[in-house]
């Protein structure tokens, strides 16, 4: 027959319970360049906040609003309502109203584009920071 002592939990040398720091391992910093073009970096979120904001008080005489923008331009009615809502003007072709496809979606977005094109603004990136800005 086994003792209880056998159903205990084995018992673990005291650096188990120790963080990296503590045994002399440095955690590595990130360099300055990589932190500013980090996914979370705080520039970008507050970029992405004031940008969503922005975009919101214009589509409000249409109805519509992001939450997201990445997501919630990406099947282009957004953008295209947008565009609309900018320019007071319509699009110069039809679009998918309700994009189901993958497809569709890349159409909306490409009809898009070519208003802008057709408008004469000009999209400008901004380098490193994945933005864009209009001039025309």
């Amino acid at each position: 027959m086994m003792s209880n002592s056998s159903y205990l939990e084995p018992q673990l040398p005291p650096h188990f319970y120790q963080s990296g720091a503590e045994l002399g391992e440095e955690e590595e910093e990130m360099p300055a360049t990589e932190k500013d073009l980090a996914e979370d970096a705080p520039w970008k979120k507050i970029q992405q906040n004031t940008f969503t904001r922005w975009c919101n008080e214009h589509l409000k005489c249409v109805n519509k609003r992001i939450v997201d923008l990445q997501k919630d331009l990406s099947d282009g009615l957004k953008l295209i309502g947008l565009l609309e809502v900018l320019s007071q003007k319509k699009m110069y072709r039809k679009y998918h109203s309700r994009p189901n496809f993958r497809q569709m979606k890349l159409e909306n977005v490409s009809v898009a584009l070519e208003f802008l094109e057709r408008e004469h603004i000009k999209l400008v990136s901004i380098a490193g920071s994945g933005s864009a800005s209009t001039s025309s």
